[in-house]
């Protein structure tokens, strides 16, 4: 048994997985056909989901109250159930079928019903949190129109750039349910899950998984559809995507090109400076190559309204100056409508994160992967612990996985890149780790201080020796975008702590440069 929503552990594959319960399996499966299959709906064709378990013997865990809402949506049946099973049948099942039901559902064209995009539909009306502004409704209606005009012998691809803050993923949402309403088969796509299961919760108005689920797909779906399965394929945070998909990266050719082959229509919000793993290939180059090879019209936009709620694109680019990603104007922050402060003590920053998460629910602590995850195996080990402030606190990987950003009592354990990528608070509190520091002035990035469970630099050593030239350039740019990221989650104001003090003392230099002697 798990803490999480209808997730169970079971040995599978030579080790011990996370999986989903059986029962929330035969639920999903009836949920995609009653919102999808033309024939099941139309027909208002009756399903009546169970699981069967012949081989389980009853030991508390599997039909355990804590998952008792997915078993009372698809009834369980152990070993010794079978009698059991045979009076579920025989409810449901009384004649002999003379019209070929499974016949006819297995041919039934697959399009989104008018139920589910009705429901889509009202729970976004009104939602502040979607509305567009600017060049976000431009690109909106855009995309529509290729949408609407896109065939099997007329692709198109949209690419749309944007930084934090920008909306991407407002419009992202807004085009899945219009697409949904207008009866286009569309499916919202991101490689991480976070922004997906985010997403999928706040259109539900829940926290617990609905028919809606289904329209939130991960990056690696695409790689056995057919040439144009798809009216439309919505990617966010497509900078994020693979080449090889699978649980051991070894299936499919290439994410990019999936997912073009199987959509009429590809729109990809791509943002090249979150690229923070060694394995993320969604450059804008790589998306114009296969959209070219699938001969696929490719069209590109920008999204330029910066941090909507302060307007605060002057802190962005401020940042990119104190990272050393590029050279801009905005060499100090002062006078910018944005809250930055770097603390002393990793306590007292954590305080004014929980203080500003009182009003809303809307303010986070986020970290650099520079500490092992000790308590995945060990709930009472801390794992972010810095000894000096007898400051401790744990990964956020537990119970809330992936809601970790929007469940409320969340806010007591600290986020790393996976979780909080493509997400957005109001305050984020960071804590720079020891594998970005500096120097006499200089950002310098330490890739061996990340730890070693953290998987976005993993085998660098070998491509250090590989490609000498090339690869420390590439891992330095990997860990300033990583802080760039966490250091852009916050729409209203950032804090930091500083592992190294000459670091936390650049910052704090930055903040406010001394005005050159004539203008004393």
């Amino acid at each position: 048994m798990t803490d999480k929503d209808a997730v169970v552990k079971s040995y599978v594959g030579g080790g011990n997985r996370e999986l989903t319960h059986p029962s929330y399996q035969a639920w999903s499966y009836a949920a995609l056909l009653e919102g999808f299959n033309e024939t099941v709906y139309q027909e208002n064709i009756q399903l009546k989901p169970c699981a069967y378990l012949h081989n389980y013997a009853e030991d508390g865990v599997i039909n355990h109250a804590f998952y008792s809402g997915y078993i009372d949506k698809a009834p369980l049946f152990l070993k010794s159930d079978a009698r059991k099973l045979r009076d579920f049948i025989k409810q449901f099942v009384k004649y002999g079928d003379s019209s070929d039901i499974m016949y006819r559902i297995d041919c039934g064209r697959i399009k989104p019903s008018k139920m589910l995009a009705d429901s889509l539909a009202s729970m976004l009306k009104g939602n502040q949190e979607f509305v567009m502004i600017d060049d976000q409704k431009v690109v909106y209606e855009t995309a529509l129109s290729l949408a609407k005009t896109s065939n099997d012998t007329n692709k198109n691809v949209l690419i749309v750039e944007g930084g934090p803050g920008t909306g991407k993923s407002v419009v992202a949402i807004n085009l899945l349910v219009t697409l949904t309403h207008l009866g286009l088969l569309t499916h919202y796509v991101s490689k991480n899950a976070a922004p997906r299961t985010v997403y999928a919760s706040k259109l539900t108005g829940s926290m617990k998984k609905t028919h809606i689920s289904n329209l939130f797909k991960g990056s690696g779906s695409f790689l056995s559809f057919e040439d144009n399965s798809f009216d439309a394929l919505i990617v966010d945070e497509a900078h994020r995507l693979n080449e090889k998909s699978g649980l051991y990266s070894n299936l499919g050719e290439n994410q990019v090109k999936e997912i073009i082959s199987a959509s009429r229509f590809s729109v990809f919000f791509v943002d090249e400076n979150q690229r923070v793993t060694l394995n993320d290939i969604g450059e804008k180059s790589e998306i114009r190559k296969w959209a070219t090879l699938a001969g696929a019209t490719v069209s590109e936009m920008e999204l330029s309204s910066q941090f909507r709620c302060n307007g605060s694109d002057g802190y962005l680019a401020w940042l990119d100056d104190v990272l050393q990603i590029r050279e801009t104007a905005n060499r100090q922050l002062d006078g910018l409508e944005y809250e930055f402060k770097v603390f002393d003590d990793p306590n007292a920053l954590r305080e004014l994160v929980f203080e500003k998460n009182k009003a809303n629910n809307k303010a986070r602590m986020v970290a650099g992967y520079c500490w092992k995850w000790l308590s995945k195996n060990d709930p009472s080990q801390f794992d972010v612990v810095i000894s000096e402030f007898s400051f401790k606190m744990r990964w956020n990987l537990t119970k809330d996985g992936s809601l970790w950003m929007v469940n409320e009592e969340s806010v007591s354990e600290i986020g790393c890149i996976h979780t909080c990528q493509g997400l957005e608070v109001d305050y984020i509190g960071v804590v720079i780790g020891p594998d970005l520091i500096v120097r006499d002035g200089e950002v310098v990035t330490v890739p061996s201080a990340r730890a070693s469970s953290d998987a976005s630099i993993r085998g660098y050593k070998r491509l250090l020796q590989d490609d000498p030239v090339n690869t420390p350039s590439t891992l330095d740019n990997i860990i300033k975008n990583t802080y760039r990221t966490l250091m852009t989650r916050g729409m209203k104001g950032c804090y930091i702590y500083c592992t190294d003090k000459e670091t936390a003392d650049y910052f704090k230099s930055r903040i406010a440069l001394p005005l050159p002697m004539e203008a004393r």
